[in-house]
Formats: structure tokens, sequence, C-alpha cells
């Protein structure tokens, strides 16, 4: 249940029923000099996270610390502040603001959500949410046609998640669009300028740049989003939001930053939960506020003088827009969105900065101590944020259940999705891994993997 803490007249009522006047008289039977002792002897204080680990460490037959599984959907720590508040009646029974005069509570941590992304983002729109990041990629790769309406072509990096990809392609099948996806560098795991000067840019709508792409490579955003702008296209970025803490925002790419930014929010405090509900996270540049899909949440004043806020364009299709509505999104994820909302506002700047430098420091070490392994190989050699790419010398299918085996979840097999990688698994480390986490990891996959003498025996 929800800690309510008791007000002053509740203790007074409870020590005039008890007949006493001091709540430490509950507690007389303790040794006056007990409370006093010297506690040199105990340890450090921890974090909410270190003693959640230390409880979880100590409870059999548990093994904490052995997911190692991120492709699009990732385990951070969530202060357990974030779900006690959203849990409470006001946000968790709350469906969506129609009525302003009702819902200011509501109307407010949408309007400091889509602020708090806006400048995580470096944009100067955010919208209050979307169903998930394949989805709202669709949405903005739509929203791109409306915009540049002469264009006919986005480019789609074959490095863009493969979920993404198939969504894409599934929405735009009955548009009059060519997706055209642009492979990536087998040696560096990136899109390069090499690589785009061999396209045709005429018609072209769109370019599509994740960051950091499905293989956890950071794309040479500054560069692409340049090549993108003098062709006359809009530049759509995929982002993971932890990353942006510690990378350029979106807003600053090339000469003047991206046009539309999206991507799936699970990371700002929404837990793994066997696939979701996650939800879908959109920003974009004043000027295309109008072709925004979903709504916006705005801040206004009444007669009074009060701060007020109340939805504002809302392009849905409830309001008999029909054709003209600019998306069939009907709602956001309000009960997702609360949650980021109040795990920005706890980690703030800093706090979100520490998050992401952890996950890439963790990730970096990580890598490192497989690469070590006899017969295992980094692949690409382009920086990374909290994810890479190893090859093994043996077949990632009989590697994975062995490590499932030991209560490690391996990494993401990328032998369907590329099959020029066969035998490459795409390995995630965040800020919940340990350094004895990351050896242990280390230890069962060399464990799995047969030495080279046993290989030639």
């Amino acid at each position: 249940m929800p800690f309510i803490p008791h007000t002053e007249t509740d203790i007074q009522q409870m020590l005039s029923e008890l007949n006493i006047t001091e709540i430490s008289q509950l507690f007389d039977e303790i040794p006056a000099e007990l409370p006093k002792t010297n506690l040199d002897e105990l340890a450090d204080g921890l974090s909410e996270g270190g003693i959640t680990r230390l409880i979880q460490d100590r409870e059999p037959p548990r093994l904490p610390g052995g997911n190692f599984l991120g492709a699009g959907a990732y385990e951070h720590h969530i202060p357990a502040a974030v779900w006690d508040i959203a849990s409470r009646g006001e946000f968790l029974t709350a469906y969506t603001p129609y009525q302003a005069e009702a819902s200011q509570g509501t109307l407010q941590l949408i309007y400091e959500f889509q602020t708090m992304m806006a400048q995580l983002m470096g944009m100067e729109v955010a919208n209050a949410s979307l169903y998930d990041g394949a989805s709202a990629l669709a949405e903005a790769v739509l929203m791109s046609l409306r915009i540049n309406s002469g264009g006919k072509r986005i480019w789609m990096p074959r490095s863009l998640h493969p979920a993404y990809r198939q969504v894409l392609q599934t929405i735009l099948k009955t548009h009059a669009v060519l997706l055209e996806e642009l492979p990536y560098d087998f040696e560096s795991g990136n899109v390069t300028e090499e690589i785009i000067a061999g396209f045709d840019p005429q018609d072209l709508a769109a370019v599509i740049i994740p960051q950091p792409n499905f293989f956890g490579i950071l794309e040479e955003s500054d560069i692409l989003t340049r090549i993108a702008h003098q062709h006359g296209a809009l530049v759509i970025a995929v982002v993971n939001p932890i990353a942006m803490a510690l990378l350029k925002e979106p807003g600053s790419w090339g000469e003047r930053g991206a046009d539309i930014v999206c991507g799936e929010g699970q990371p700002l405090g929404t837990p793994l939960a066997s696939g979701g509900p996650y939800f879908g996270f959109m920003c974009c540049r004043k000027e295309f506020v109008r072709q925004l899909p979903g709504r916006i949440v705005g801040r206004t004043h009444d007669v009074a003088g009060r701060p007020g806020f109340t939805l504002t364009l809302q392009t849905r299709e409830q309001h008999i827009r029909r054709a003209k509505a600019t998306s069939n999104i009907c709602t956001n994820q309000g009960l997702l969105v609360t949650a980021a909302a109040i795990y920005l506002s706890l980690l703030g700047a800093k706090g979100l900065l520490s998050v992401a430098a952890a996950s890439h420091h963790r990730a970096g070490q990580l890598q490192e101590l497989l690469a070590g392994i006899a017969g295992v190989q980094s692949v690409f050699t382009r920086p990374i944020f909290h994810e890479f790419v190893i090859r093994l010398p043996v077949p990632v299918e009989t590697v994975l259940p062995a490590l499932a085996r030991q209560g490690i979840q391996g990494g993401f097999s990328l032998t369907t999705d590329y099959p020029e990688l066969a035998n490459c698994l795409l390995v995630c480390a965040t800020d919940t891994k340990t350094q004895p986490d990351l050896i242990r990891y280390q230890q069962c996959l060399a464990k799995t993997i047969p030495s080279p003498s046993q290989g030639e025996g």
C-alpha cells in the first residue's frame, strides 16, 4: 500500500487515545543507552538501487544481474517512488483529461512531461506521447510526407531496429512512398557518407537517423543531418531517451537540428513487463506543430490571472475531422507518461546523466571482457552507447540456451534479422549491472564456448 504520512492532528489523536504524550514512550522497553550506541562497524549507506540489489542477492535461489538482453527494451533501476506515486488513484484510474476543469492535475503532469522531453531532445515542441516507439516513427514519417508534400522517398537505414522497419513497411504500403534501405558499413557498423553518395536524392522527403542504431553504434548524426537538409529532406531522429542525457541532443544536429524526434519511452521508468505496455514520444520544431499527431497540453491563465492547463491542437477523429485529421491516434499512454514524468523529475538532469554514463561505462567494460575470450570478436569499430555486437566461434542458437541454464540472458541473436551477421550476438549492459555481474557473464560464456584445443580434437 502507498505510504501516507500522518498529519500532526492524526498523531496527537493517536497519543491521546493511548494516554501518552510522546511517540518515544511507545518504545520505552528499549534500553536508553542502545539508541546512542556507536555504529562505526556498519558499512557506509547504500543507494536505493544498491540496497535493493543487496536484498536480491541474499534471496535464494535468485540470480539477479543476469539480464544482458536489450534490443529496444532496457532494464534500468526505477526508484520505488515512481510507481508508488503513479499507482495513486488520481493517476491510475484517470483515462484521459477531456474535462479540463476536472483534470488540472493530470493536465499539469502531461505539460511537465512535454516540457522535459522537449528540453532533453533540444526541440521546441513535444506531444503527450504515442503508443510505442515503432508507431511513433511511422507517425513521424507520415508527418514528414505532409510537410514535404513533393517527396516520395524515405531513406531508412538497415541498422534501424528490425521491428521498426517492419512497422514502417506495414503502415506505409498503402501510401505512394518508396522506403529505400540504406546499408551499413560492415566494418564500422554505421551509415557512412560514402554509402549515401550512391543513392538518388530526387524526391527525397525524409531521412531517418537512429541514435544509437540497433547495433548500439553511434551514427554520424551531424554529417547525415547536413546531407539530408542539403537535399531538401527532413531529418527524423529515432533516439534512446537515456542516451540523450550523454550525447548531443537532436535539436543541435548539423546546422539547424533534426526536424522531428521520436522513439521508445520505456527506459524512462517503465519496467520490462514481458513486452509492455510501453509508450512512444515525439517532438518537433514549432513550425511543424500543426502536423504533429496526438495531442498537446498548453499552459494558460484564467480571467483572474491564475495558471491553468488545457488540451490544445487535438487533431483527433472524435473531433469530427475525419479525413482532415493528421492521425488516427486516439489517445496517449497516460499512466506510463505519468511514470516517465515522475522518473525524470526525481532524477533530474544530473541523475539522468549518471544513469547514461553508468550504462555506457558498463557496456564498454563488458565488451572488453568478452572480447578477451578466445574465439570471441567485437564486430564493429565505431563508438557505442550501451549495446555492442560480438561474433562467436559457435552458433548463437547453442550458446543462448546454455547461458540461460546458468541464469543469464546472454543477448539478442542477429542471425534471423541480419543473415550476414550469423553467429553474432547483440549484448546490452545498463546501470543495473555490477562488476561481479560482468565477470560472471564472461566466465559463463567462456565455459559455454569450446576452447580452440577442444575444437581441434
